[in-house]
């Protein structure tokens, strides 16, 4: 273990703190964590933990989305910079306008998005569980789903439902390449092709397996296949080799150069500024408390989904 390995170990106990860290993360940032997930598993542990203090080390939605369900709990991020570009293509008063233009809709909107937007929402989803989102919404009530257009579009064709879309994207994401997806599949023609749903419609058209990054996880670790190739950004990979080190696993191109597509937000985190945090007990996540109120409810409502629960929309 590294010293700042060891110093991290030793403020977490003194502060009483835990650390979780998203699948992006890089790898010494995954293995210093005492937990490592996707954004529904991270919301869930952080509001689940006894800890005094939660140091989220991914980007800022995440900590957020802690903060809202667990106001009492001191919630720190590595870096106010990590954001996300999925929360910076929906503007609170643009956002606001089309949620009012619709007032009868049920609006559903991803959880890359701020707790401004959140408090305007009916109910969150994740990618992991938003087609049981979906599915849980009345037949005869109209669907907004916002910001991911991609996850969007998926979704109306995974479940039937028609849905308005805000036309957000994910920056990473979008950079794949179905031409140069379907030519490394030519070169690999064993592998199984595994994407996530914010991928472009003609990306996923080449996929064997479509899903969050828990889902992508899981079938590598329980299918047998020997080679797979893989569009999300590549920090899934740290996980995916301790799963199958037998396994070849290829990150999807994104053109005809390289195959290495990062989110620049969530490598803005590094074990110093872990250090840092709880050195300092900030930066923290500082909410409203009108807001957090209003924002905490589509959270809760997503939580009740997800473990099975029925919720009444309006």
């Amino acid at each position: 273990m590294s010293k700042i390995e060891e110093e991290i170990q030793e403020l977490k106990k003194s502060r009483d703190a835990i650390v979780l860290a998203h699948f992006y993360q890089s790898d010494e940032i995954q293995d210093v964590a005492d937990a490592v997930g996707d954004s529904l598993f991270l919301a869930q542990k952080g509001f689940e933990s006894k800890a005094k203090v939660v140091v989220l080390a991914g980007v800022v939605f995440m900590a957020e989305s802690v903060k809202l369900l667990s106001p009492e709990k001191i919630v720190l991020v590595p870096d106010l910079e990590a954001g996300c570009s999925l929360v910076s293509s929906t503007p609170d008063d643009k956002y606001r306008e089309w949620r009012e233009k619709y007032p009868d809709a049920i609006a559903v909107t991803y959880i890359n998005s701020s707790a401004t937007v959140k408090a305007m929402s009916d109910i969150i989803c994740t990618s992991s569980n938003a087609e049981k989102i979906i599915d849980s919404i009345p037949k005869d009530k109209k669907i907004l789903f916002g910001p991911d257009k991609n996850l969007g579009h998926w979704l109306v064709k995974k479940t039937g439902r028609e849905m308005l879309l805000w036309q957000g994207a994910c920056e990473v994401h979008v950079l794949f390449s179905a031409e140069n997806l379907s030519r490394m599949k030519s070169e690999h023609p064993n592998a199984v092709v595994l994407a996530h749903p914010e991928c472009d419609d003609a990306v996923l058209a080449y996929a064997d397996v479509i899903g969050s990054t828990s889902k992508l996880l899981s079938e590598v670790g329980s299918n047998p296949a020997t080679e797979f190739i893989v569009a999300t950004e590549d920090g899934i990979f740290h996980k995916m080799r301790k799963l199958r080190p037998d396994a070849v696993l290829i990150q999807a191109p994104i053109d005809n150069t390289c195959a290495c597509n990062r989110c620049p937000y969530m490598r803005l985190n590094s074990l110093e500024k872990i250090r840092d945090a709880l050195k300092n007990l900030g930066p923290q996540v500082v909410l409203d408390e009108k807001l957090r109120v209003r924002a905490r409810l589509p959270l809760e409502r997503m939580l009740s989904v997800s473990e099975g629960r029925s919720v009444q929309f309006h």
